[in-house]
């Protein structure tokens, strides 16, 4: 399926090296407009080569709007996000043609499909997150207008993490470094940690976590619709994710239920939760606590060390890695999850 959503809608489209790529929305409110630019700054906080420590493909991640805003203002049409690819380089990927990578999609899409686009991995590139961060910028900004705050940050990379369970932070401090963990200190110490890592010829992976502020009471819907089990699936839809959890999640398994239970309290005509163990879903449904959940990324795949793999004959190679590649996916993925969690929950709220 390349399409995400009930009432709001992503279809998804596009390769890593093809001409562009691109997402429609559909089912989006009408009469709202949008603030362009922010489109824009969350493309540029997603988009390559923003540091030595990620790919040094440049892409300008420029998007187009060419459906559904009239004036300025969606007019309940589907809207349509076309990005182009300008710093492609297909010849870069030729000798994979014949060769599955290690940890990547390579071998699964030829047997589901019979026939891949080797290019950068084609469909299975990172590469098609773009415009789903330009559609779910526009989901950000409609739900700021109604109140809710959604803050994505970099947890952990590596051992390195930050301490605390669902910490306050300033979202001001996010960006501060290119790392986006909102603890300068600690993201001093992961960049030399990726550093090390990128002169091994490695990668690492790590955390991100998820804070969603102002969701009322009642968004979402039990059993096979959980607003929970909907952000799981859009963050298993982002490409290098292993691992999800909500509020006190696996973390939990040690404790006892008087340890992590939320008790309820009545304040200014609102039920609140004196912990929030649940990170505001419980049964599926929000319960007017913020919502907070992790998303475990697991190492970069690619890597320029040798391994061992095979070619489609099954003949035994050893294969080293070039091209561009991120040591570590985790800042560039900041925005990713930002955006997949805006259509989870607007889509949940229509």
């Amino acid at each position: 399926m390349n399409t995400l959503g009930e009432k709001l809608k992503l279809t998804s489209y596009g390769e890593s090296h093809g001409e562009s790529v691109g997402a429609v929305l559909d089912g989006f409110p009408s009469n709202f407009s949008p603030d362009l630019a922010f489109i824009q700054k969350q493309l540029d906080r997603r988009k390559p080569g923003q540091s030595h420590l990620s790919t040094a493909r440049k892409e300008e991640d420029l998007f187009k709007i060419t459906s559904g805003l009239f004036e300025g203002k969606t007019t309940g049409a589907p809207i349509h996000f076309s990005i182009k690819n300008k710093d492609s380089r297909p010849e870069d990927y030729d000798h994979l043609k014949e060769v599955y990578r290690p940890s990547h999609a390579d071998f699964t899409y030829e047997k589901k499909y019979g026939h891949r686009d080797h290019r950068g991995g084609g469909r299975s590139s990172a590469r098609i997150t773009a415009p789903w961060v330009a559609a779910g910028a526009m989901a950000l900004d409609y739900l700021k207008s109604q109140g809710i705050e959604i803050y994505s940050y970099v947890a952990q990379v590596g051992d390195l993490s930050m301490e605390g369970f669902f910490p306050e932070i300033d979202p001001k401090s996010i960006d501060a470094s290119f790392l986006r963990c909102p603890d300068s200190e600690l993201a001093e110490h992961m960049s030399v940690l990726i550093e090390e890592a990128k002169a091994e010829k490695d990668s690492l992976g790590g955390i991100i976590a998820c804070q969603v502020h102002g969701v009322d009471a009642g968004i979402g819907d039990p059993v096979f619709s959980k607003l929970n089990a909907k952000l799981a699936h859009a963050m298993f839809s982002i490409n290098a994710v292993k691992g999800f959890d909500l509020g006190g999640g696996f973390d939990m398994v040690s404790k006892r239920g008087s340890e992590v239970n939320d008790a309820f309290s009545f304040d200014q005509k609102k039920h609140r939760t004196s912990s929030n163990f649940s990170g505001g879903i419980q049964g599926g449904i929000s319960n007017g606590m913020p919502i907070f959940f992790r998303v475990a990324f697991k190492p970069t795949a690619t890597i320029g060390r040798p391994q061992n793999t095979t070619d489609k004959e099954g003949n035994a190679i050893t294969l080293e890695a070039s091209g561009r590649h991120d040591p570590c996916v985790l800042p560039r993925a900041v925005p990713i999850v930002d955006a997949m969690t805006a259509l989870v929950i607007l889509d949940a709220m229509l």
